[in-house]
Order: C-alpha cells, then structure tokens, then sequence
C-alpha cells in the first residue's frame, strides 16, 4: 500500500518494487478511516481496562492482553 507519504515515492522504492513484480496500491494520505487495526485496538483497551484489578506488570497485561484476544 502506498500513502504517498515522501518516503514511499523515493525513486529506490520505486525500483524495488519494480524489480520485485510488485504492483503499488495507492491508499489516500492520512486516512484514519481506513486503518481498521485502530478498531480493533480501541476495542480490546476498552476490554482491557475495565478489568478489576487492573494489571500492575507487564507480564499481566500481556497475560490480560492475550485472554481477551483468545475470547
């Protein structure tokens, strides 16, 4: 995907991609409405924080992180 963001249309990526067969998707530049992992995100911090106790470590909010994930 492409975002046209000044890094992705350097001439080098251009000819990366056009060595590799790799066909350029164009995606519109900053286009919150299409990053549908921002979804996903929001809904399992949603999940995450209403937990009783909350997780104090990182281990347990990974732990926390990866039940919700399971459910």
């Amino acid at each position: 995907m492409d975002d046209n963001v000044r890094p992705h249309r350097a001439l080098l990526v251009d000819e990366i991609l056009e060595s590799e067969d790799i066909r350029r998707m164009y995606w519109p530049t900053r286009s919150p409405d299409f990053n549908h992992i921002k979804y996903v995100w929001e809904a399992l911090g949603s999940t995450i924080a209403t937990h009783n106790p909350p997780a104090r470590t990182i281990q347990k909010m990974k732990t926390a992180l990866l039940n919700e994930w399971d459910q």
